[in-house]
């Protein structure tokens, strides 16, 4: 696996890449978001703007700005006022998530409903998905409002799913996988999606891009919650045991109730039963965790779904935009490592 700043520098490398290639739309799609979020009423536009300072990857955004190049979308500025929808969709999400998850920080920053409660998050977070319906309407295409409602309900019902089945240790990988699927992977797949429509392209196109975010938001997602596991790897700046802590059975805790004996099954029962968790208690999870070389397991299955991703793509020509979108395969799948 090489060394970590070796994996640091191939892991910056390639995100860079494709950030690079649009970075003179990307800061467009910014001030778009500045636009759409600020408001007359005080307490919206304090939120907002805290909410943007608070940055992020933006890869949604530039997972809807590289299809639209990679399909040759070069006239008007649709695919930004698109990627500014698509990265509000994701931050009404990250909005709503935090209240339901009672979060406290995010992004190494206390979280809103952390500093204006759950009251003014929600309703800010709805404020984000009316603007983002503006943002749809205003774009006329039938087939955009389409795809974006559909993912917006998706991404609802993938939450309320995750909600119903919250400390099931015994959950089904099946039923994970549906979840990070409705809420994660819905919204990757949309973006990409949206380059292809842009650029009114033939249904096979629009499928081979909708494939391809599909099983990039699920590689990402197993990437994310294997993360929050690893012991053996700090370099990407996040507290690892927020799932933990929380009471999220994520993939890592799936199948590490699948390889436990009787005596720890119960265990992680009563563990995820529990309202609270130490952190006495997430080591000793870490240590089954280890022992049962759950890591490599979990990142294993995120190679399946990027592999699947990744030849996706071969129905296109060979092309820079190509070659950055297949680096955002690997982007992901090192994450896990």
């Amino acid at each position: 696996m090489g060394t970590v700043v070796q994996l640091k520098n191939r892991i910056n490398n390639s995100y860079s890449e494709l950030k690079n290639s649009v970075d003179d739309k990307l800061v467009l799609v910014e001030e778009k978001i500045k636009s759409k979020l600020s408001s007359k009423v005080e307490l919206v536009d304090e939120m907002t703007k805290y909410h943007i300072r608070t940055g992020g990857k933006r890869l949604r955004a530039l997972l809807t700005l590289g299809s639209s190049k990679l399909c040759g979308y070069s006239k008007g500025s649709r695919d930004i006022n698109l990627a500014a929808c698509v990265e509000l969709i994701h931050a009404a999400t990250l909005m709503h998530d935090d209240v339901i998850d009672n979060g406290e920080v995010r992004r190494g920053k206390k979280t809103l409903n952390n500093i204006w409660g759950n009251k003014s998050s929600i309703l800010v977070g709805d404020y984000l998905l009316s603007r983002c319906f503006e943002m749809m309407v205003e774009d006329g295409n039938l087939e955009v409002l389409k795809l974006l409602s559909k993912t917006s309900a998706e991404i609802s019902q993938g939450e309320v799913l995750q909600l119903q089945h919250k400390g099931e240790i015994d959950m089904l990988e099946e039923t994970y996988l549906k979840i990070i699927s409705a809420k994660t992977a819905s919204l990757f797949a949309a973006a990409t999606k949206v380059g292809s429509i842009l650029s009114n392209k033939e249904n096979k196109i629009k499928d081979a891009l909708e494939f391809y975010g599909k099983n990039l938001g699920l590689t990402f997602q197993i990437a994310d919650d294997t993360l929050d596991y690893n012991s053996e790897l700090k370099l990407f700046g996040k507290e690892i045991g927020n799932d933990f802590y929380e009471g999220k059975v994520t993939l890592p805790v799936i199948l590490l109730y699948q390889k436990s004996t009787e005596d720890e099954k119960e265990k992680l029962k009563v563990l995820f039963k529990k309202k609270d968790r130490s952190a006495e208690e997430f080591k000793s999870v870490l240590l089954m965790i280890k022992k049962y070389n759950i890591i490599f397991e979990c990142y294993r299955k995120a190679e399946y779904f990027i592999n699947l991703a990744s030849n996706s793509l071969s129905i296109f020509d060979e092309s820079k935009e190509k070659d950055m979108l297949q680096g955002l395969t690997s982007f992901s799948l090192e994450r896990t490592f």
